[in-house]
């Protein structure tokens, strides 16, 4: 069942999204060569607890962490761990918190140090299709819509879009209907009505689409071990134009400055 939310139900969801945001900037401003991925994720869990929240994945269906940490190839889900981040890295960060009984869930991928072009561009193209692929989170659209956004954008570059992980409806549950594909049709799949709240997040491959299981249970990486990239933001849907719950300005600002 698709849950349409109350104007107060999706206040608490912005309130919880917005210390989502605010809990990757801070992890931000560690991301550098030589760090160890452990250090961003009790950073995390620090800053989420310290603002009245906690961390949403830690013992979610048994995941041991904060943050879903995933390097280079690692699409999702991966450990955070003693590994040092390397310069030419890039590192997709997924973290999601409760406050007040609601989550928010957001996700954005960083470079460590210098970074190649193609890679770079790959990050961009990926975050450019997430706003696309808003665009179309409107009342009366279905979630089709929102899945060939997002596809027909980044196939145009070659790039591959992940089938085996998809975005989700958001609200007392991290993971709500409708399920939201960042492929699709144009009018298929669950009609979009005023005050869902949904999580949107293209995965986008360098290479193929295809994907596989890490023995630890949990990672997921291109099965060719080429770069893959993530943003994930809150929405809720409006007539007209969806309005954005999460944000990624406090990130940014941290990237700017640096």
């Amino acid at each position: 069942m698709i849950i349409i939310k109350t104007d107060e139900e999706i206040e608490l969801i912005r309130e919880s999204s917005l210390l989502v945001g605010k809990t990757l900037a801070e992890a931000a401003k560690l991301i550098k060569p030589g760090i160890k991925t452990i250090t961003l994720d009790k950073i995390a869990e620090e800053f989420i607890r310290d603002n009245g929240g906690r961390p949403g994945f830690k013992g979610y269906r048994g995941f041991p962490y904060t943050l879903c940490i995933s390097i280079n190839e690692d699409v999702v889900h991966g450990f955070p761990s003693d590994r040092e981040l390397k310069d030419g890295d890039i590192i997709s960060i997924d973290c999601g918190a409760v406050k007040n009984w609601f989550y928010g869930d957001s996700a954005y991928t960083f470079a460590v140090g210098e970074v190649k072009e193609e890679i770079l561009l790959l990050m961009k193209r990926t975050k450019e299709s997430l706003y696309l692929g808003i665009e179309k989170a409107v009342a009366g659209n279905r979630v089709g819509d929102i899945g060939y956004a997002i596809q027909k954008y980044v196939e145009n570059f070659g790039y591959s879009v992940v089938r085996d992980l998809v975005g989700h409806g958001l609200g007392r549950d991290l993971h709500e209907k409708p399920e939201v594909p960042n492929y699709g049709r144009r009018g298929r799949g669950a009609k979009l009505k005023e005050r869902m709240v949904l999580a949107i997040e293209p995965m986008i491959n360098l290479g193929t689409k295809k994907v596989v299981q890490e023995k630890d249970g949990w990672t997921i990486r291109t099965a060719d071990k080429m770069p893959s990239a993530h943003y994930e933001h809150d929405v809720v849907i409006r007539k007209g134009k969806a309005e954005i719950l999460s944000t990624f300005k406090y990130i940014e600002e941290v990237i700017n400055h640096q």
